[in-house]
């Protein structure tokens, strides 16, 4: 079929319509979500009176309070945590060619953890307390994010080393990052070791990743480094798509295939150390978003990224609002329901054989 000059193809417009409907549609749904999280809860907020609330007008002293104070910020940072983790997710399932990599299951969420343990207890940049909601209190967050990224690094940079080795397989990989993550738990545990009763409390319930323990200012710094990350990861789509092709054919097309491997990493590995430090570790997010986004789309990482990013906050909100109401009034963190959810996803992934 010829087409005149400055004429697109019918099947690529429609292609592009198609992928295009989906982020909107997501757009859509996740602003419906955010409504529908903050109305639910011990008290009863109508997402009309949510809405009005959130617009400035005052309907009730109580209900801004509880919408400001309370239900606002632990549903922004569900929806932060979310996107930065399931972009971190899809980079490195991308730049390591590895349908199983994440920051969970590559142990990089728990060299972070540790990380951030390490500067809670040994550097003194966290204050422990009884309180079931802010059971280690930051003094210090950037010196607890920097020890968090650090030791993240340290794991991205193993794991990128042994996806340079030749023959390197998703099964080399994952084992892996089994070993990183066995190898930073076994450090945090040995901190928990020489803890006092109160430390050890609080750093146990601190590794169950929550997002109900995030205020304003730690929400603030959050949502800047994810956003400013996740804009480098975005911009970068048309390299993933050319790496997805293979190292050499992405070399023939002018990619710098080893600088944008090792900055995606670290990229990632950035946005995983902030999400860590401020709210724990929450796995399978990274994993399961960007291939059920596939699976949806297709892999065109130009649109991949985006959908996936809104998908990882659509998740990890619904997870939130269910977490917090299916044992109510008890709050379960979010971190326990993904795990339910994302374990029988990584078994799955592994039975099909790796088919992408």
């Amino acid at each position: 079929m010829h087409f005149g000059e400055g004429q697109v193809p019918l099947e690529y417009t429609r292609y592009i319509k198609r992928k295009s409907s989906f982020i909107i549609g997501s757009i859509l749904f996740l602003a419906f979500l955010l409504l529908l999280s903050v109305s639910l809860g011990a008290v009863h907020i109508s997402m009309s009176d949510v809405a009005l609330t959130l617009l400035g007008k005052v309907i009730s002293k109580r209900f801004e309070i509880i919408i400001w104070n309370i239900r606002l910020p632990q549903a922004f940072a569900a929806m932060v945590a979310g996107a930065g983790l399931a972009i971190a997710g899809a980079a490195m399932q991308a730049i390591l060619r590895n349908p199983l990599g994440s920051p969970f299951t590559l142990g990089i969420s728990h060299a972070a953890g540790f990380g951030a343990a390490f500067s809670v207890m040994i550097l003194g940049s966290g204050v422990m307390s009884n309180t079931s909601l802010a059971a280690v209190t930051l003094s210090n967050m950037y010196l607890t994010m920097a020890m968090a990224f650090f030791f993240s690094l340290i794991a991205a940079g193993i794991i990128v080393a042994v996806s340079k080795v030749r023959g390197a397989s998703p099964e080399t990989m994952v084992l892996t990052g089994i070993a990183l993550a066995s190898l930073f738990t076994a450090g945090t545990m040995l901190l928990q070791f020489f803890a006092d009763d109160v430390q050890l409390a609080a750093m146990v319930f601190w590794t169950f990743g929550d997002v109900a323990r995030s205020n304003w200012t730690e929400l603030t710094v959050m949502a800047t480094v994810t956003g400013a990350a996740t804009a480098y990861l975005i911009a970068n789509s048309w390299n993933y798509n050319a790496i997805d092709a293979g190292d050499e054919t992405a070399k023939g097309l002018g990619v710098r295939v080893d600088r944008v491997r090792l900055v995606g990493m670290l990229v990632s590995s950035l946005i995983t150390a902030v999400i860590v430090a401020f709210l724990g570790i929450i796995g399978f997010i990274g994993l399961v978003c960007p291939h059920m986004v596939r699976r949806l789309i297709g892999g065109d990482h130009r649109f991949l990224m985006p959908a996936t990013l809104l998908t990882g906050s659509i998740v990890l909100l619904g997870s939130d609002t269910v977490a917090r109401l299916i044992l109510a009034p008890h709050l379960l963190p979010v971190s326990v329901l993904t795990a339910f959810m994302g374990a029988p996803v990584f078994i799955y992934l592994i039975l099909r054989g790796y088919r992408r």
